[in-house]
C-alpha cells in the first residue's frame, strides 16, 4: 500500500485509494498508447547504393550520330503508343496487352502482393472474435464430495482479444514495410513485363516483315534463275552451250527453291510466335507486308546522364527488393528484445440460459504476456543472415544497373553505325547488280563463260539478303534502345 501511496504522490487517505488507482491505470493505458504509437524501429536507415556505371554513356568512333537529323529525337518517356506510329502495329500491341497471359499472370502476381501486404499489415491490430458456448456436465458423488451427483450448467456469451502482440519494438511493422516494398516489387515487375511485352511483338511483327521480304526476294531469284535455266537448255540443245553451263545454272535453281521453302517456314514460324505473344490470331489485314511497308519509327534520344536508367522499372525492382531486404534486418533486431501479447475476453455468463443478461451476469479477464529471449542463439544469427541478404541484394541491384548500361550502350553503339553499314550494303547492291548485268552481256555475246554470271548472281543474292538484314537491324535497334531506357511501361 505504501509503494502504490508513493506511485501515485502525496498523503492519501483510505478513501483516496479507489481514485489512486484509477489515475495509476489511466497513465499505465497513456504510456503503452504512447509507446505503441509512437514505437521503435530498428530498421536501418536505407541508403540508396551510388550506381557502378559512368556518369555519361560512351562514347567513341561506334557512337557517332550518322542517322538523318531531319527526324527530331523523342523522349524514353513517349508512351508506346505515340512511339509506335504504324496504325497496324499498334492495333497489334494493344491486343496483346489485353491477351497475353505472362503479363496477365503479373498483373495477377500484384494483385496477391497487395492482399499479402494487407494481411501483414493487419498483425498491428487485434482480432476480435464473438463467441457464444454452452456445458452440461454432471459430477459422481465420489468426486463431488457430497452424497449425489450434481448437473452443472453454464452458459456465456462474448467478446475476445486472443493473444494481441503490441509492438512496441517494431517487428511488425517491420515485417509490414517488407511486405510492402515487396508489393512494390512485383509492380515494378508488372511493368517490366510490359516493356518486354511490347518490345517483342514489335520485334516479332517487324521479323514477319524482313522475312516477307526474303521470301519475295527468294522467288524473285527462282524467276530470275528459272529464266536463265530455261535460256540455257535452249541453247545446250542447239549446240551453242556446253551442258555444264545447264548443270551450273540448274544448281542455282534448286538452291533458290530450297530458299524459298526456307522462307515460307520461317514465315509460318513467324506468324505463329506473334500469334503466341499477342494470345490470339492476328487478322491478316493487320500484317505487314514488308519493312518498307511499315511507318518509320522515331529516334529515340538517351539524354545526357546515365541516371535516367535508375528509372527503368527492372532496377526499381531491384531496389526495392534491397528495401525489402533492409526491413528484414529490422525485424531480426526486434526479435531480441521482449515480445509482449495481450489476450483479454469481456461478456456475460450465467448458470442457466435465462440468466444470461441479467444484472450481475458481467464477466471479464485479462492475461497480459511479457516473453524475453534469454539464450536463443539463433536470433543473433538471424540477425546475421537478414545482412547477408542485404548485401546480396545491393549486388543485384548494381548488376541491374550494369546490365542496363550495357543494354543502353549497345543500342546506342548500333545507332551510331547501322545507318553507314546500310548505305555502304546498298552501294554493294548497286555494284553488284551492275556487275551482274555486264557479266550477263559478255555471256551473251560469247566473251565469258557463264561461270561469272553464277557468280556475280549470287553474290548479288546474298547482298540483297543482307541489306534485308541491316534495314530490319536498324528498326529493332530504335525498338531496343526505346525499351533500355524504359519507355512504353505507361
Amino acid at each position: 500500500m505504501k509503494d502504490l501511496m508513493l506511485a501515485v504522490g502525496g498523503r492519501m487517505t483510505g478513501g483516496d485509494l479507489p481514485q489512486a488507482i484509477s489515475r495509476l491505470c489511466r497513465t499505465a493505458v497513456l504510456t503503452m498508447a504512447a509507446l505503441f504509437i509512437t514505437g521503435c524501429s530498428f530498421i536501418p536507415q536505407y541508403t540508396r547504393p551510388h550506381a557502378p556505371v559512368p556518369e555519361e554513356w560512351p562514347s567513341g568512333p561506334a557512337y557517332r550520330e550518322t542517322e538523318s537529323k531531319k527526324r527530331p529525337s523523342v523522349s524514353p518517356d513517349l508512351e508506346w503508343h505515340e512511339f509506335f506510329t504504324d496504325k497496324r502495329l499498334r492495333k497489334v500491341i494493344e491486343t496483346a496487352l489485353e491477351n497475353n497471359r505472362d503479363l496477365r499472370a503479373a498483373a495477377l502476381n500484384v494483385e496477391r502482393a497487395r492482399a499479402l501486404y494487407r494481411i501483414q499489415r493487419a498483425e498491428l491490430l487485434p482480432t476480435i472474435n464473438a463467441s457464444a458456448s454452452a456445458r452440461k456436465e454432471r459430477i459422481p458423488a465420489e468426486i463431488s464430495g457430497s452424497e449425489r451427483a450434481p448437473t452443472i450448467e453454464q452458459y456465456d456469451v462474448g467478446l475476445s482479444l486472443a493473444s494481441w502482440e503490441i509492438d512496441f519494438f517494431g517487428r511488425i511493422r517491420s515485417l509490414e514495410e517488407r511486405a510492402l516494398e515487396e508489393y512494390f516489387a512485383t509492380e515494378h515487375a508488372r511493368r517490366s513485363a510490359q516493356i518486354l511485352l511490347v518490345a517483342e511483338v514489335a520485334n516479332a511483327y517487324l521479323t514477319l516483315a524482313a522475312d516477307r521480304d526474303n521470301l519475295r526476294l527468294a522467288q524473285s531469284t527462282l524467276e530470275s534463275q528459272q529464266a536463265s535455266y530455261n535460256l540455257i537448255r535452249r541453247r545446250v540443245e542447239v549446240g551453242i552451250a556446253p551442258e555444264l553451263d545447264l548443270r551450273q545454272v540448274q544448281q542455282r535453281v534448286e538452291a533458290a527453291r530450297v530458299d524459298l521453302a526456307l522462307y515460307t517456314g520461317l514465315l509460318a514460324q513467324d506468324e505463329n510466335a506473334l500469334n503466341l505473344l499477342v494470345g490470339a490470331p492476328v487478322p491478316s489485314d493487320l500484317l505487314p507486308q514488308g519493312l518498307l511497308d511499315i511507318k518509320a519509327l522515331p529516334r529515340v534520344t538517351p539524354g545526357i546522364s546515365s541516371d535516367v536508367l535508375l528509372q527503368r522499372p527492372d532496377i526499381l525492382q531491384a531496389e526495392s527488393l534491397l528495401k525489402a531486404a533492409n526491413a528484414d534486418i529490422g525485424a531480426a533486431r526486434s526479435a531480441l528484445f521482449p515480445r509482449i501479447s495481450l489476450t483479454s475476453a469481456v461478456g456475460t455468463a450465467s448458470g442457466e440460459l435465462s440468466g444470461l443478461f441479467q444484472s450481475g451476469s458481467l464477466a471479464w479477464n485479462y492475461a497480459p504476456r511479457i516473453v524475453l529471449p534469454i539464450f536463443d542463439p539463433r536470433l543473433w544469427s538471424a540477425v546475421k543472415v537478414t545482412k547477408v541478404q542485404r548485401e546480396i541484394a545491393v549486388a543485384q541491384y548494381e548488376g541491374a544497373i550494369q546490365a542496363a548500361f550495357r543494354d543502353v550502350a549497345d543500342a546506342l553503339a548500333i545507332r551510331g553505325t547501322v545507318g553507314a553499314q546500310l548505305d555502304a550494303q546498298q552501294s554493294l547492291v548497286d555494284a553488284t547488280a551492275a556487275s551482274y548485268r555486264l557479266s550477263y552481256a559478255r555471256y551473251d555475246k560469247g566473251a565469258d563463260t557463264f561461270l561469272s554470271v553464277l557468280d556475280a548472281q549470287r553474290s548479288l543474292y546474298a547482298a540483297q539478303q543482307r541489306f534485308i538484314a541491316i534495314h530490319l537491324n536498324k528498326i529493332v535497334n530504335r525498338v531496343r534502345l526505346y525499351a533500355a531506357l524504359g519507355g512504353g511501361w505507361k
